[in-house]
């Protein structure tokens, strides 16, 4: 093994050191996430963001199959109904879930402080918030969404 490759074998780009000088330490960076659990939450919270913006592109390839047509919007229904996609709809809602739950759970810590009445807003107050509002949104929509499929229906 050449004197410029590190011990995981690895090419070394620093050129050797000479004689009775030492390398300085790189810490490598290799699973730096997996090392601490707010690193883990912080990068499942990333990938739940990638679930997010993937179910997005289903959904815009839904309206561009309605553009099409009848038949092909038909057609992407019925696949959107076949068990595979149900299975894939039910693990993305998990995703939505977490992510939902996470961005909340962030935000009094990225926020400024919020001061009602002289006293700041306990961040629990925040998190229990932003997640109730969460839960009356999806409502509203839902209950638009079933409203505007009854009219389709009849």
């Amino acid at each position: 093994m050449s004197s410029n490759r590190m011990a995981s074998g690895r090419m070394n780009s620093a050129p050797a050191p000479a004689a009775g000088q030492r390398r300085p330490y790189k810490r490598s960076m290799d699973g730096w996430w997996r090392r601490d659990p707010w690193f883990s939450r912080y990068m499942i919270r990333e990938l739940t963001a990638l679930i997010v913006a993937f179910y997005a592109v289903v959904l815009l390839i839904g309206v561009v199959r309605l553009a099409q047509g009848e038949l092909e919007f038909t057609l992407w229904l019925a696949g959107m109904k076949t068990p595979a996609s149900i299975v894939g709809h039910i693990a993305l809602l998990i995703g939505f879930i977490y992510h939902t739950w996470s961005w909340f759970e962030i935000m009094p810590k990225t926020m400024p402080p919020v001061v009602i009445g002289g006293k700041k807003v306990p961040p629990a107050a925040i998190i229990g918030a932003g997640l109730v509002a969460a839960v009356i949104a999806t409502i509203v929509v839902l209950a638009i969404a079933m409203m505007l499929a009854g009219r389709a229906m009849s």
